[in-house]
């Protein structure tokens, strides 16, 4: 029989992302059932996204005007990194590829011209325009253009996707998220069960049969969908498939979160993602339209929950009294097999690696993808589940290796919890790459060797901005010639300052679409 019942257990973004990914890519031809209870709220902490996140929205055919003023949303241009490197210390890790000059990136050029300080600056247009809080849009929703060379100053062409990775991604309300994709689902025929699961019931092979609900009684699939986030249960409470913990390099396992209102036009709409180090881990400022969302993400071995929500309130100031504290136990690590017989974990129950680089999000995008290639026939071949679970595992490995690079490779060591980051289990390939980017900037056969959503100009962002990892340019560049470099250096500097007296600020820009 063909696969034609879906059930997914779970709402919230994960559960809402998938139902509406799957009604995009197969309409009627596929019978969608979502079953969520009213009773489990969602953890809230995915409001910043991976630039990658805009295919999600093109493929369901969504313009920006029809669901971001709906979910409060905003456009994230990079993540700043502050007090990683030292107290009062920041540099930005943008959208936007390093330009190549004579074969050889910017930021090598960067390294052996000796400019400033900042890399970001020199060697990137986004810098300058979180600086000056500007909008990747025009008004009349050009996207901001770059020109292609100093000597044509009427030669201009947008910045596509090929040219700068994507020139942005976005801050949303994951809540408000999944109450737009809930109606976008359930008007293109999505079923919406509200119910709680009492049971989950299996066949002799151990392959799902039906759910048993409280009130609906059971509903039979196909295939099931788990989305239950960290409880995992289907696919590790009922099937018993074993965590992998990445907790011996990544030991961040919890948060407390606050939602601030504010006057935003007052304090500023940031087009970025505030990461700042702290004493046990690192505090995120995520701007909305009508509010902050904050947090504190931090290792319960250095650090009380107590003494984190004080840590929190403390950094907000003012604006924080009152306001409840939301405290997040966080699972490290990932699900050994995403895909168990028939069912598939999306989302936290599949595994989740911090909230640093806003990967949430793109593990949801990228698995339902991943499903939608891999979607299984009558024969139910195995060799698909197994090239499903090899490409979700590689992809969360790959960012556990990428977020492992900010604590090792971060200069800061004014305590313990920064000291151990020094000594603290990391994967092998990681000291071995670095011993490679101390002569040679990371490059694309340097880094993770498989899909992990991001690119080399990332982790090279990282090595130069954290600071521990000493760097030499590369030799090569002392015998070649300069100039087309410094051209490139100051076509930078001359663009950015373009750009940031021609586009409006991000509030502005917003409250016109509102």
């Amino acid at each position: 029989m063909p696969t034609t019942r879906i059930v997914i257990v779970g709402g919230g973004t994960a559960g809402w992302m998938t139902a509406s990914y799957l009604r995009a890519a197969f309409h009627d031809r596929v019978d969608v059932t979502l079953v969520e209870s009213a009773r489990v709220g969602a953890i809230g902490v995915g409001e910043a996204t991976f630039s990658t996140v805009r295919h999600f929205f093109d493929y369901l055919g969504l313009r920006e005007a029809e669901w971001m003023p709906r979910c409060n949303a905003t456009y994230k241009l990079a993540i700043r990194f502050e007090n990683w490197r030292a107290p009062g210390h920041h540099f930005y890790h943008p959208f936007e590829r390093a330009r190549v000059v004579d074969g050889f990136p910017i930021a090598e050029w960067w390294l052996h011209e000796g400019l400033t300080e900042r890399f970001d600056r020199d060697c990137f247009l986004i810098a300058a325009m979180c600086d000056a809080q500007r909008s990747p849009r025009h008004l009349d929703g050009r996207l901001f253009e770059r020109d292609l060379d100093e000597d044509g100053p009427n030669r201009r062409t947008t910045l596509t996707e090929q040219d700068t990775q994507f020139p942005y991604a976005y801050h949303f309300d994951a809540s408000l998220l999944a109450e737009f994709l809930a109606e976008y689902a359930t008007t293109r025929g999505v079923r919406r069960v509200v119910d709680d699961v009492v049971d989950v019931g299996v066949d002799p092979r151990g392959w799902i049969e039906h759910i048993r609900t409280r009130e609906s009684g059971e509903i039979s699939g196909d295939l099931f969908i788990d989305c239950t986030g960290f409880r995992g249960m289907l696919i590790n409470q009922r099937l018993g498939e074993p965590f992998v913990s990445y907790q011996d390099s990544l030991p961040n396992n919890r948060a407390v979160a606050l939602r601030v209102p504010l006057d935003m036009e007052r304090f500023g709409l940031r087009p970025y993602t505030t990461a700042t180090a702290s004493a046990a881990g690192w505090i995120w400022t995520i701007p909305l339209w009508e509010r902050i969302g904050t947090g504190y993400v931090y290792a319960d071995g250095y650090c009380t929950p107590e003494e984190a929500e004080r840590t929190l309130r403390e950094f907000v100031g003012p604006a924080a009294d009152d306001l409840e504290a939301n405290h997040i136990r966080m699972r490290i690590g990932r699900t050994d097999r995403s895909w168990v017989n028939n069912c598939v974990a999306i989302g936290l129950a599949s595994g989740f690696v911090e909230p640093l680089e806003s990967t949430g999000i793109f593990f949801i995008q990228h698995a339902v993808e991943q499903l939608v290639k891999h979607f299984p026939g009558p024969d139910w071949d195995p060799a698909l589940r197994e090239s499903y679970n090899r490409a979700v595992a590689r992809c969360m490995d790959g960012v556990r290796e990428f977020l492992a690079l900010h604590y090792w490779g971060a200069a800061r060591a004014d305590n313990d919890y920064w000291r151990d980051t020094k000594t603290r289990a990391v994967p092998d390939a990681l000291v071995e790459r670095a011993e490679r980017w101390q002569v040679k900037l990371p490059d694309r056969e340097s880094i993770f060797g498989h899909y992990h959503g991001f690119e080399a100009y990332s982790w090279m962002c990282m090595v130069l901005g954290l600071g521990r990892i000493p760097v030499r340019p590369t030799p090569a560049l002392a015998l070649l010639d300069p100039t087309p470099a410094r051209k490139e250096f100051q076509l930078v500097q001359n663009t950015a300052r373009d750009l940031v007296a021609s586009l409006p600020s991000q509030h502005e820009f917003f409250a016109t679409l509102h």
